[in-house]
């Protein structure tokens, strides 16, 4: 049977409890155990897929095709493994499946109630993503005091007597805030949030104390007694120059000790010493490369919160800094490309959604082409790849995509209304289906061209497989006249187009793939660490 270690958040929102949950799951990975993780999502949104990147950050996308939360991707990234559908659900989810089978007559008349329908239905989610599993590390998303996350507590209460489950250790994630004033730490605010736990019948068994300034062991001492967890069951989390060094920080406190014993695991000795060699490049590497990133959601940088870890953990095994030069795709098409991208080693252009600032993509693509500047385009960066060649090479006026200009003279990307998803059934998309669902999601195989620059990040692979999110496709009907012209397709997805690259450029690929949803830590997205590569060597020669 499955251990469960519930992480639960309280006094306010982001204090981390991702980080959190991904490095227990990382510590408990490298000791051998075969870890799950899961992310429950308190909002009434089915998922986030219809949400703004500002409202919610990053949308994350599994091998399977869920779009998920963002915390996923941490899940992802410092386990080094994928993880699915069922690694994440929300309040909407489960309404939506309870409703759905009381429809059905499911429940034979019953009246339908949160306890016990609501509760069981997410029981059962929480005990089918740790099926198998020796522990699941369960996230509940908001802050304990919620209204919508108090089913969510009445489960993983319940969960603590249930007799298919084989352990449960709740940790709980809190805030001690340093009043400048009076000079003090305060534990006030944890005393009262463990209370509320209480009150809903949970104890908590380790505190994560978030602060900006260490404990004294006497303040640890008091915080302990007052909470009624053990001493060594007070860790500390600050501030850290990487989130890669959280286990590290963790594992030097012991905090394996206390969940051990609790669960009965025996005794655990993670092998974390290639993560802490790669932790040590990020915070001294011996290189350092400018990358300008080019977007549109810069308002809140966590809209790019993938592809931004997916540099660093290039950076990393290339034992280089990678700065991040953030361009406003807006910015540009006011002040030009040469003024901000004019220092930069090497130039990435995002994805997104929408005719905002695609203008000033356009032109930082142009700029890269023709001044011989590394670049990666990606999904609509990639998309837009083609409108500017066909633009400014070929002389097609006014190409565009039909997202942007549907009576467009050369519709360079075009909506394909009947497509495969990656679970091999057909669908239908037109310009009226609902926004929820109806992309192109989750990995698929990409067949690359010999000798091309794709292959070659690969490791000469003949089939590579990426994750995808997007609506549009690029339109086959150009390529004759766009590979005449030296911008050769160098990648194909049952006959669409998935990359692209230009003849003498040192280094220049459009992808409509999402590499940076399979960039870990320990294992680099092929694609973008050849991307960093580039602009590493490219200020080798300047």
């Amino acid at each position: 049977m499955t251990k469960y270690i519930f992480v639960t958040g309280g006094v306010l929102s982001s204090l981390g409890k991702g980080i959190t949950a991904a490095s227990v799951g990382t510590l408990l990975k490298h000791s051998g155990l075969n870890v799950g993780m899961l992310k429950i999502d308190p909002y009434i949104n089915v998922d986030p897929g219809t949400m703004s990147p500002l409202e919610h950050g990053e949308v994350f996308v599994t091998k399977d095709g869920a779009e998920t939360d963002l915390d996923i991707g941490n899940y992802e990234r410092f386990l080094n493994t994928s993880f699915f559908k069922t690694s994440n659900f929300t309040t909407g989810q489960v309404y939506s499946s309870v409703i759905e089978r009381e429809r059905a007559g499911g429940y034979l008349g019953q009246t339908i109630q949160v306890i016990p329908h609501i509760v069981g239905e997410i029981v059962d989610r929480i005990k089918a993503a740790g099926e198998g599993k020796d522990i699941l590390v369960v996230e509940l998303g908001g802050t304990v005091g919620d209204i919508e996350g108090l089913p969510f507590m009445e489960a993983i209460r319940q969960m603590k007597h249930d007799d298919e489950v084989a352990g449960t250790f709740f940790v709980h994630v809190t805030l001690i805030p340093y009043i400048k004033a009076a000079g003090e730490l305060k534990s006030k605010p944890t005393q009262h949030s463990v209370q509320e736990l209480r009150r809903i019948g949970i104890t908590p068994q380790m505190i994560i104390a978030r602060s900006e300034t260490a404990l004294p062991k006497t303040f640890k001492k008091k915080l302990a007694m007052s909470c009624d967890v053990s001493p060594d069951s007070v860790v500390e989390a600050l501030d850290a120059q990487t989130i890669y060094d959280v286990p590290m920080s963790f594992l030097r406190q012991n905090i394996l000790k206390p969940i051990a014993k609790e669960l009965e695991l025996g005794e655990l000795n993670p092998d974390m010493s290639e993560w802490d060699s790669l932790v040590k490049k990020i915070v001294q590497p011996k290189e350092r490369v400018v990358i300008g990133f080019v977007g549109k959601y810069l308002a809140l940088k966590e809209s790019y919160k993938s592809l931004t870890e997916a540099l660093i953990h290039s950076g990393a095994h290339l034992d280089s800094r990678v700065e991040i030069c953030w361009v406003d795709s807006e910015e540009i098409e006011e002040r030009g490309a040469e003024a901000l991208l004019g220092d930069c080693d090497g130039i990435l252009v995002a994805g997104g959604f929408g005719s905002r600032g695609v203008e000033g993509k356009i032109e930082a693509i142009r700029f890269a082409r023709e001044n011989k500047v590394p670049y990666l385009g990606i999904c609509l960066g990639m998309q837009l790849t083609l409108v500017e060649y066909a633009r400014n090479v070929l002389g097609y006026e006014g190409a565009n995509s039909i997202e942007f200009d549907e009576d467009t003279k050369y519709p360079m990307i075009y909506l394909i209304e009947n497509f495969i998803d990656n679970s091999g059934q057909k669908q239908l998309r037109t310009h009226t289906s609902p926004m929820g669902g109806t992309l192109r999601l989750g990995e698929y195989p990409c067949d690359t061209k010999d000798g091309s620059l794709l292959q070659q990040a690969y490791n000469s692979a003949k089939t590579i497989y990426e994750r995808h999110r997007h609506r549009y496709e690029a339109n086959p009907e150009f390529r004759e006249a766009l590979e005449s012209a030296g911008m050769i397709v160098t990648g194909e997805s049952n006959g669409l187009i998935e990359a692209v690259e230009v003849k003498d450029h040192p280094w220049f690929l459009g992808v409509q793939f999402h590499p940076e949803f399979t960039s870990r830590l320990q294992s680099p997205n092929a694609s973008i660490l050849a991307f960093v590569n580039a602009s590493l060597n490219a200020t080798h020669e300047a």
